[in-house]
């Protein structure tokens, strides 16, 4: 089987991962797996079947009748929820916290990481999440622990949420982030940790194109090209 490249980026929620995932996909020509909103997912369809965020054993009776799937459309990322397509319906406050949670589940995490490791074993990829260097891609040929600061993640999402007409403040956001990063770090199943070998990229004074041009001037110098 001919090696495919992996690019994995890691990181806290609100630094940016997505975009600066998006970016270099773009000009690598890798295709890029945001498998947060594989978590996203379970998260939204916890929520519809009315189950608790805390409720563990809910949330793994949930998971044989939960199907995901991702596709790549007109070069964008869509995620389906059985059969729906769910792309924008991820992205609220509720279902991040929902997706924290989730993700903190052995039996999801079991759930979707063979999905993940498909993708990855088929294509030139760059992932994004919080244990792609550490569990998802341990043989990545680069990763990057992207961060910034709180206000800066906070003011990030606000200007997103603003944007999709969705009511909040900075200050309610850097609560949540803070909650969340506690949650994330502090988890015993596959916690927001760097690997050894990551690269570690703050984000919080320059600006997208800026850490876009850093990461593949770090992918050129591995000499990493897409086949």
């Amino acid at each position: 089987m001919t090696k495919t490249l992996k690019i994995a980026i890691d990181g806290p929620s609100g630094a940016g991962k997505s975009s600066l995932a998006k970016g270099v996909a773009a000009k690598l020509g890798l295709t890029y797996v945001d498998t947060g909103a594989l978590y996203r997912t379970v998260g939204l369809y916890a929520i519809r079947n009315g189950v608790d965020a805390a409720d563990k054993a809910g949330i793994i009776a949930l998971l044989p009748s939960l199907t995901v799937e991702m596709t790549n459309e007109e070069g964008a990322q869509h995620v389906y929820l059985c059969g729906e397509d769910v792309t924008d319906k991820i992205r609220t406050p509720e279902v991040s916290h929902y997706a924290s949670s989730v993700s903190a589940v052995p039996e999801v995490r079991q759930f979707l990481f063979s999905l993940q490791r498909e993708i990855a074993d088929k294509r030139d990829v760059i992932m994004d999440g919080r244990d792609i260097g550490t569990v998802i891609l341990p043989d990545a040929d680069l990763k990057i622990f992207l961060t910034a600061s709180a206000e800066a993640r906070a003011r990030r999402r606000y200007a997103e949420l603003t944007e999709k007409g969705i009511k909040t403040s900075v200050e309610e956001l850097i609560a949540q982030q803070n909650e969340r990063d506690a949650r994330d770090s502090g988890r015993d199943v596959a916690p927001l940790t760097p690997a050894e070998d990551a690269v570690f990229l703050d984000n919080s004074q320059i600006s997208l194109a800026e850490t876009i041009d850093e990461v593949i001037r770090l992918a050129t110098e591995k000499q990493l090209t897409a086949k």
